[in-house]
């Protein structure tokens, strides 16, 4: 290895790995200044240098040491030779996947101490699990595979497996990192399997949960990426996002009367029960855009219910200005949100402030539910599990026990849908059958703007 290196143009820092038993003393020069470091036996260290600059490093006492890498290009020096792998580390790397942080980290200086090592193996074991993960979330929301559970034989027995191995072969790798970098790939292998298949058991109705999960496990492998490039502000930043998202994770649990065990282990969905939710009760009540007109011009007070049907239709805005028309027609208007409608947290929320509704028009489930036999008429607008009546008294119901918006309380109800199809859970919406329901048919932005058009021609 050489006893210096010189370095030119504009990185922002560079490694230095003493590889001896003993410290080494490495004088540091730049264009304008002169100092000197010292790297502890078996360590690394990290210089910045101005941008713009060159560099040369060199030992005091003839010894040798190793430039490992650059934060713009990783170069690795052996015995005189450079070795370019070609990966980049810039500071705009905390925006790809830490898994690869951690795996382009554990080449630019592999002989680090215990402490770095084993944040690296925690960003890729975590990173690899966040990555692989999300995608599948993403694949069930955007439909483009099934929402319902995948479940196997032995399932749970095979991803404990996985996990124990996963952490067998981190300790293996932690305890011998320079003569293990195929334990690296294996790890990194298995951890985006893990992914694969702590996601595909968990059906679409709870996705919102899992999201929120997800985001807190890309925090949590965010900040052990911080801590492998030495980045405070990742650290911090990552802790908080962790934090967040686990905070999130347990409301929406409570919002639905489950524990996040149950979420993530249950196979909710993915079988329909053979209880009196799975069975159609009665006949629809179909009702057309004129007649709605006429029942909302008299009603006193109106509460939307927005659910997955809302963003589908992109209907925000004419559901915003339909309660425009029904405020200036004297009539009271509520905006319900369940804490799990759509597909994240927060969903509707966002949509409605998108549209310009003012904060002090929504209303938690929690608050709307004491007034909602007052309600003269509930506008539900693609919700389905959310607003279903079986939560509360059908034991054999997959949602029994869930917390629901009481819809069914209010005078009249109107829900708007395309058909009849089930929600994510699998099972038959009683309120659809409901004596005091209307079934506003079809795409929910053409529904409501028809009843707008018939506001402003009245």
């Amino acid at each position: 290895m050489p006893v210096s290196e010189t370095y030119s143009g504009s990185p922002v820092g560079v490694f230095l790995y003493n590889s001896k038993a003993s410290p080494v003393v490495v004088k540091f020069e730049t264009d304008s200044s002169t100092s000197f470091t010292t790297i502890p036996s078996n360590d690394t260290v990290l210089l910045y240098m101005p941008s713009g600059t060159g560099a040369r490093f060199s030992s005091t006492n003839g010894s040798t040491f190793e430039a490992v890498a650059t934060m713009d290009t990783v170069d690795t020096y052996s015995g005189g030779k450079t070795y370019d792998w070609g990966a980049t580390l810039p500071p705009e790397s905390v925006l790809t996947p830490v898994l690869l942080v951690g795996w382009g980290a554990y080449h630019a200086y592999p002989g680090a101490n215990a402490l770095t090592i084993t944040t690296i193996f925690l960003s890729i074991l975590i990173g690899g699990i966040t990555f692989s993960g999300s995608l599948i979330a993403f694949a069930k929301l955007a439909e483009v595979i099934g929402g319902k559970p995948t479940l196997f034989p032995g399932q749970k027995i095979f991803n404990a497996i996985m996990l124990i191995a996963i952490v067998t072969a981190g300790v293996l790798f932690i305890l011998n990192p320079t003569v293990s970098y195929d334990i690296l790939i294996g790890i990194i292998v298995l951890s985006l399997i893990l992914g694969v298949l702590a996601v595909i058991p968990i059906g679409g109705a709870d996705m919102p949960v899992v999201i929120s999960l997800l985001n807190s496990y890309s925090g949590l492998a965010a900040c052990a990426a911080g801590f492998v490039i030495q980045n405070n502000i990742l650290i911090v930043s990552g802790a908080l996002v962790g934090a967040s998202g686990i905070i999130l994770t347990n409301i929406m649990c409570k919002a639905m009367n489950r524990s996040l065990a149950n979420v993530l282990f249950s196979g909710f969905g993915a079988t329909i029960t053979a209880g009196k939710s799975g069975k159609q009760q009665g006949e629809v009540n179909p009702i057309l855009a004129e007649d709605a007109f006429l029942i909302l011009e008299a009603a006193s007070s109106v509460a939307f219910v927005p659910g997955y049907g809302l963003a589908v239709a992109q209907a925000q805005h004419v559901v915003r200005e339909l309660g425009d028309l029904l405020e200036a027609n004297g009539t009271e208007v509520y905006y319900a949100i369940h804490p799990v409608a759509g597909r994240m947290p927060g969903h509707m929320n966002v949509l409605l402030a998108e549209a310009n509704v003012p904060y002090d028009k929504l209303y938690e489930m929690d608050d709307v539910n004491p007034i909602i036999n007052t309600i003269d008429v509930a506008v539900v607008i693609g919700a389905n599990d959310v607003v279903n009546p079986a939560a509360r008294h059908d034991e054999d119901s997959p949602i029994y026990g869930m917390p629901i918006i009481n819809v069914d309380y209010a005078k009249t109800v109107f829900v708007l849908k395309r058909s009849m199809a089930a929600g994510f859970a699998g099972i038959s919406n009683e309120l659809f059958f409901a004596p005091n329901t209307r079934m506003l048919f079809g795409d929910a932005k053409t529904s409501i703007s028809a009843v707008v058009a018939e506001f402003k021609e009245s």
